[in-house]
């Protein structure tokens, strides 16, 4: 009955519009109140703990990359290296938003910062080149999901902490997946934008515009490829890799593209402060109320009831989907990831199904949610950008959606997609 009123006064503090991470902490604060008030004095240490890990570290430096990039010029090099690369199959700037997104994502881990830093500059240019309002915003949201996927990713990093999996290995598990929803989002944009006449006339073959691009993207392009490299092979920590990542955004920004300023520097540093602090506000409170979960049994009461249903791993891998998309509507990636994963990880644990394999599957599928209403991060991000009705952006990119809903399901009944590269750079699957 105690944890019964507990959900309800979180469901209360949410309606109302208290900030999650308050609206977690006061129903929390409220049940020690009034059940083991002894406890009521733990709280402080409990919080801080709960925030306070190195890891963590990693989550706002590779924030304030994606900032930095954003400014100093590296995202526009970006996109004019995919238009160039893309140019001889005649692709628009609708492959080019998949591909840069793709490229992006491995170097900010978020998808709202792909969207936001992207979608300010290609949004504006597709519909100059004749793509309808709701596609060219569609197609950038539904591209953006790759980046919380796509290493390195903040999610994971989160996940990491509740899990204690490896960073590196979870870096690898979604790999495939995001590389995957990219390649079959790509597929779809391309036939619709062959059909509907999308796609720019032919271009004669300037080998010195494709070199002058190719030569001025190379230095944006060794960030996610040096980041993912360090993290796999143990050069470095995630927390360091993403130490050096800033860093180098700085170097690029100042002493090759001479875009960035100490005044973009200092608004960097003000959007990631904001941004980082209100998640670890968050993981804080979470921890409170994950240890009245296990105080309360709830783990084990639900590993329970799914074992007592005789279904297969397969089939009980599908209900958890159907969870987490449902639950993505309407909670924030990190708050989500904190409240499932200590509930359903040991019952998917016990079916079989491994760490990393159940962290694919669920950052996959909270990724959805940012581009679903009534939350949609993405899909607020979107809108500051264009103006455009949350329901319109969420119809065009419906279409692109289903590739993430397709690749999930395929991570799910298919585990080699998750465990098979973590495997081949030497890590265990637990």
């Amino acid at each position: 009955m105690a944890m019964i009123i507990l959900l309800i006064l979180l469901i209360i503090f949410a309606a109302l519009g208290v900030p999650l991470a308050f609206a977690i902490g006061a129903s929390c604060v409220s049940y020690i109140a009034t059940n083991v008030p002894t406890f009521m004095g733990m709280l402080p240490q409990r919080i801080w703990n709960g925030a306070f890990s190195e890891l963590m570290i990693a989550m706002p430096l590779f924030m304030l990359a994606g900032e930095l990039m954003n400014t100093g010029g590296i995202t526009k090099r970006i996109i004019n290296f995919c238009t160039e690369i893309l140019r001889p199959i005649r692709g628009g700037l609708g492959e080019v938003n998949i591909v840069a997104s793709m490229i992006f994502g491995g170097i900010s881990g978020s998808s709202v910062a792909d969207t936001s830093a992207l979608g300010s500059i290609l949004i504006p240019a597709m519909q100059d080149e004749g793509y309808p309002p709701d596609a060219s915003a569609g197609i950038t949201v539904a591209s953006s999901t790759m980046g919380m996927i796509i290493p390195p990713s903040t999610p994971m990093i989160v996940y990491s902490m509740i899990s204690g999996g490896s960073v590196g290995a979870l870096f690898m598990a979604g790999a495939v997946p995001g590389i995957l929803i990219g390649l079959t989002q790509l597929i779809l944009v391309y036939i619709i934008s062959a059909r509907r006449g999308w796609h720019p006339q032919r271009e004669k073959f300037d080998l010195k515009r494709c070199l002058k691009c190719i030569l001025s993207g190379i230095p944006a392009l060794i960030m996610p490829l040096f980041i993912i490299i360090c993290v796999s092979f143990g050069v470095c920590t995630a927390s360091e890799s993403a130490g050096v990542a800033v860093a180098y955004a700085i170097l690029v920004g100042f002493l090759v593209y001479r875009e960035l300023t100490w005044k973009a520097i200092w608004e960097a540093l003000k959007k990631t402060f904001i941004s980082s602090s209100s998640i670890m506000l968050i993981i804080g409170f979470t921890t409170i109320f994950t240890w009245i979960l296990t105080m309360q049994n709830v783990p084990q009461a639900v590993g329970d009831f799914f074992m007592s249903l005789g279904l297969p791993p397969i089939a009980i891998a599908l209900i958890f989907d159907l969870m987490i998309l449902l639950i993505g509507m309407f909670i924030d990636v990190s708050p989500a990831i904190l409240l499932l994963t200590p509930i359903l990880l040991p019952v998917m644990q016990y079916n079989g199904i491994s760490t990393l394999q159940f962290g694919a599957m669920m950052i996959t599928g909270l990724a959805i949610g940012l581009v679903t209403p009534p939350v949609g991060m993405c899909l607020n991000a979107c809108n500051k950008i264009n103006r455009m009705p949350i329901i319109d952006i969420f119809k065009g990119a419906a279409p692109y959606i289903i590739c993430n809903v397709i690749v999930l399901i395929a991570i799910s009944v298919i585990p080699q997609l998750t465990t098979w590269l973590p495997l081949l750079m030497g890590y265990s699957i637990n």
